[in-house]
């Protein structure tokens, strides 16, 4: 009898070539791409922080709603799908 394997579990980075970046002055992100660099509000940059290969999707929001709030759940979602659409991050 064949036991069941866990679920993969599909962590979150940065694509490649791009870069998660404070601005020296400490207030402020961009993101450099291949493309350029993105500036990036507060949340955007948060987000893109735990984007770092070890959490998944369901562990950043969860993390961005203990320390933000509850109601951020659909953003925070919305957020990562734009990101990997525009090919900010990749999964797996």
């Amino acid at each position: 009898m064949m036991g069941k394997t866990a679920p993969l579990r599909r962590t979150i980075r940065l694509a490649s070539g791009y870069v998660l970046q404070a601005h020296p002055s400490g207030s402020g992100h961009t993101l450099l791409s291949p493309k350029g660099p993105i500036q990036l509000n507060e949340s955007a940059a948060l987000i893109l922080g735990l984007c770092d290969g070890t959490h998944t999707r369901e562990e950043i929001v969860a993390r961005i709603v203990r320390d933000r709030g509850g109601s951020l759940a659909d953003d925070v979602r919305a957020f990562l799908e734009a990101a990997q659409r525009r090919g900010w991050i990749v999964e797996g």
